[in-house]
């Protein structure tokens, strides 16, 4: 799909920290994150809700009133009168997400709000009655375990996935270890200085409480993925070559984004704006997901009229070392060449969240450079990727 006029004013993209499964956000609500978060990066943007055509929220693990999800987070915000879709397309919720806002702002209404949050810590039991059961017991399932463990249509897990394409394609455990061992040292460059370049973007969350209060600034649960620690390490799978740390773990988070038309994000921002160009999906096949994020990627340079010779800059969203090996030896982009300051496979995996904030890494990247096209890419439930390709300019 290609975008004609479509923008985010530079600076109007941003991400909270990713907390750990668990850890410090496992008893929020991902619309409670939600309220806060974006309510603090509107507020330092000096942006009213009530300013926005619409709003985009995508979300992929169900909360408590999700039901009325997008209207009842713009009433929070402020916008009363604010309304909108819920997207979810698992891990490519990100760009689905952009996507629907960008046909909003083409089809007139030109200022998008898009919030993507998901919690999957305490996912949820969904029970559904089933009175021919023995007894009439129940249908119980977990949201995000089940979802973890297997694929419904290809019968495996996840997991099962990135060892097959490592299999089929002779990708051997040093490759796994070298490229996990290059994002941990990427991911490391982030944090230089204070954190210079994340506090570039990410909002903090503070969440007040009667009896406790949240409080979250920085990557919570990131473990160092050392080359001579992770080579010693064993394989999550007896048969396999991934190990834990050749693996993203599960994580909460919010991120968010101001669309619009170009005109509208010229006046908004004198820095300059963030054109999207292109976006695009592809499915590989069954139980080949880490393959996917290179058809996605080919699609979204093909509707852009580009090439991977003109990006100045990649991100990916890569829950499994594989994915990025498989990636660079079928586009000929060198691993030093794509996510400059870390990835999900480090940083964690909020699952509908976890694509914005690298898109948000991407901009950012490409605005210390003085701008060029960028690129992001990556793969998700169900043997399939997402693509979008932007431009940081000053025009």
């Amino acid at each position: 799909m290609k975008y004609e006029d479509v923008a985010i004013p530079l600076g109007d993209a941003w991400s909270s920290p990713f907390a750990k499964w668990q850890g410090s956000l496992a008893e929020v609500s991902s619309l409670d994150l939600a309220v806060a978060v974006t309510g603090r990066a509107l507020a330092e943007r000096d942006l009213d809700p009530a300013w926005f055509d619409g709003i985009v929220l995508g979300t992929t693990v169900p909360q408590p009133n999700l039901f009325y999800g997008a209207p009842t987070l713009a009433a929070r915000l402020g916008a009363t009168g604010l309304t909108g879709p819920m997207v979810s397309q698992a891990c490519a919720t990100s760009v689905a997400a952009l996507h629907a806002a960008a046909g909003a702002v083409a089809a007139g209404a030109t200022r998008q709000l898009v919030v993507v949050a998901d919690r999957t810590s305490n996912g949820p039991a969904l029970i559904y009655p089933s009175s021919r059961g023995q007894g009439g017991a129940p249908v119980i399932t977990h949201w995000v375990l089940d979802a973890f463990a297997r694929d419904p249509w290809a019968g495996q897990a996840m997991l099962a996935t990135a060892e097959a394409v490592a299999a089929e394609n002779g990708i051997t455990r040093d490759e796994l270890d070298d490229l996990t061992a290059l994002r941990w040292e990427q991911y490391k460059a982030a944090l230089a200085d204070d954190r210079a370049f994340q506090r570039r973007y990410q909002v903090p969350v503070e969440i007040k409480g009667r009896r406790e209060s949240v409080l979250l600034d920085a990557d919570e649960g990131v473990r160092a993925k050392e080359r001579t620690v992770i080579g010693a390490l064993p394989p999550a799978a007896s048969d396999g070559i991934h190990t834990f740390a050749a693996q993203t773990h599960p994580s909460d988070g919010c991120a968010g984004a101001v669309v619009t038309s170009r005109e509208e994000a010229r006046r908004r921002s004198q820095a300059g704006i963030v054109r999207i160009l292109s976006s695009a999906v592809a499915r590989v096949r069954k139980a080949r997901m880490p393959e996917a994020p290179v058809p996605a990627a080919r699609g979204a340079l093909d509707a852009a009229g580009l090439k991977f010779t003109d990006l100045h800059a990649i991100t990916t969203h890569n829950p499994f070392a594989v994915n990025d090996v498989y990636f660079c030896r079928e586009t000929g982009v060198d691993p030093t060449d794509m996510n400059a300051f870390g990835c999900s496979l480090i940083f964690g995996h909020p699952q509908g969240p976890t694509g914005l904030r690298s898109i948000t890494e991407l901009i950012e990247t490409l605005r210390l450079r003085g701008g060029g096209v960028g690129l992001f890419t990556g793969c998700a439930a169900g043997d399939t990727g997402a693509a979008l390709v932007l431009e940081v300019t000053d025009r």
